[in-house]
């Protein structure tokens, strides 16, 4: 077997402790001196305060208002009410003994209508100068995202946002440049864009995300994702030339855009045909974006080949972009939750097909689960899987790997008392973790970092309030906080595990 195709062998299943039929065992391995931890959020889901102090609607506060809802019957109209409670979540953050915050800033709260003309609000701008500053006093180090999916409804009521590349791409340079020089002289680490990927299939094809375009509702769908994830991924390269033109020598700062995805193991190992859907899957869902954004270079020829016209094509000009702003990123900023077997299916794909006709699932061809399932059916304990997928990346782009997202929903959770004794969460995190060490000391990957998702429970989109990722219990009635076990098991593996390194 060679050594590209052991990649896709059979996970190694290592002994571990009952829980809920599995068998893992957390080994609590060492972790460099330098490595930082931290918690993210993004605005929508925490912020609350949707109408206050002059925010315009973005088309989430849209999208959780319609009727009937796709909501689970929720809105983040208060949430957590980060917006009032900042000062109190820093100084738990703090308790925690979290090094880093990762934090998303709301456009429409700067920019109330969005576009390149239209006025600032600076009550906006105030608020994320108090987080900001409150941040830097309790020792704990900023880092923003630009866009967490949360595009001012008026530049979606104009031109449809992201289905308006040239458009877009102005309005989304002023926005970041107004980010920049009002929060740069603190800010040391940015990320344009969160998954981009869910943005386009889940936004603009499935339509399970706002703004909701899927065949149900007229929208093109063989063509739409394909169109957005082009808008953002020249979006993103507009914005690094911004910044490393006209900020980072001043700032002395760093960019680079979150990407994620679930690594691939073949539905049937014997076979060729699975072992390639597995390799393929990647490609149509990592290598979409990270090979022009990081290697300056055409979309993955799988894609080309299979996609044809659907696919946007890049001008010389655009190519030159890339190629110039590839290396401007600093870092591969890296959301991961699991690992899915990958099928490939022979009958006829349909129109808007975007996996090459390749079928995702939990369970392989012997029947064997990828791993035990927390409250998400599709999000399993599946450890081998990251470290694979951190090997992957690392050989593919060679950039320092941030991991700014990883978490998990505990089963049962809706019982307070099972939410904050959350043992599946520990579990799952310590695998993970042991995953990194793994792949550092082991395998030669640089990892320098890792943020839980999330660090609180709060508004999870389509799911509403039904799914709980944090690491803190939020009663939403009270607004209540409450360190869950595994806060204060990450507080104390990374103290020891740095020890250890």
């Amino acid at each position: 077997m060679s050594e590209e195709s052991s990649m896709w062998a059979p996970a190694t299943q290592t002994p571990f402790t009952p829980l809920n039929g599995s068998n893992f065992t957390v080994q609590n391995l060492p972790l460099p001196p330098s490595f930082t931890w931290g918690a993210a959020t993004a605005a929508y889901q925490v912020e609350g305060a949707a109408r206050q102090d002059g925010k315009g609607p973005s088309i989430w506060d849209t999208y959780s208002h319609l009727t009937p809802s796709r909501t689970n019957n929720d809105n983040a109209d208060v949430t957590c009410d980060h917006y009032h409670r900042f000062e109190e979540d820093i100084k738990l953050m703090q308790s925690l003994g979290m090094e880093t915050y990762r934090f998303s800033i709301s456009w429409s709260r700067l920019i109330p209508l969005g576009g390149r003309d239209d006025p600032v609000n600076a009550a906006g701008i105030a608020f994320y100068n108090r987080l900001i500053d409150s941040l830097l006093e309790h020792g704990i180090k900023p880092s923003v995202t630009l866009y967490h999916w949360d595009v001012p409804q008026a530049l979606y009521d104009r031109y449809k946002a992201f289905l308006d590349t040239e458009e877009f791409r102005a309005d989304f340079e002023r926005y970041a440049r107004l980010c920049f020089s009002s929060f740069g002289d603190r800010v040391k680490s940015w990320v344009t864009f969160n998954e981009p990927y869910i943005i386009s299939i889940f936004g603009h094809l499935n339509g399970s995300l706002a703004p909701g375009h899927c065949v149900e509702a007229g929208t093109d769908t063989r063509t739409e994702p394909w169109r957005v994830g082009h808008t953002i991924i020249l979006s993103h390269a507009s914005i690094v030339r911004m910044y490393a033109s006209e900020f980072r020598e001043q700032q002395k700062g760093e960019i680079s855009i979150v990407l994620n995805g679930h690594f691939y193991e073949p539905w049937d190992v014997s076979s060729d045909t699975d072992i390639e859907a597995a390799r393929v899957r990647l490609e149509f869902y990592i290598g979409w974006f990270a090979d022009p954004v990081y290697l300056g270079r055409d979309y993955p020829a799988v894609m080309r080949e299979y996609l044809g016209e659907r696919l946007p094509s890049f001008t010389a000009e655009d190519l030159e972009l890339l190629r110039a702003t590839c290396s401007i990123n600093a870092f591969y900023g890296m959301n991961h939750y699991s690992t899915k077997f990958a099928r490939q299916l022979m009958s006829s794909s349909p129109a808007d097909d975007w996996t090459r006709n390749i079928e995702e699932s939990s369970v392989n061809s012997a029947g064997e689960e990828i791993g035990p399932a927390s409250s998400m059916p599709w999000l399993r304990i599946a450890p081998d899987g990251f470290r694979k997928l951190l090997n992957w990346v690392w050989s593919r782009y060679h950039l320092p790997i941030l991991v700014t997202e990883n978490g998990c929903p505990c089963p049962g959770e809706e019982d307070v008392n099972v939410a904050v004794d959350d043992e599946f969460r520990q579990q799952y995190l310590g695998l993970y973790l042991d995953s990194i060490s793994r792949a550092i000391f082991e395998d030669g990957v640089k990892v320098v970092g890792y943020y839980a998702w999330s660090l609180m429970d709060n508004f999870e989109w389509s799911s509403g309030y039904g799914a709980r990722y944090g690491v803190v219990h939020v009663d939403f009635e009270t607004l209540k906080r409450t360190p869950k076990n595994s806060a204060y098991y990450l507080k104390k593996t990374f103290r020891e595990r740095r020890k250890q390194a």
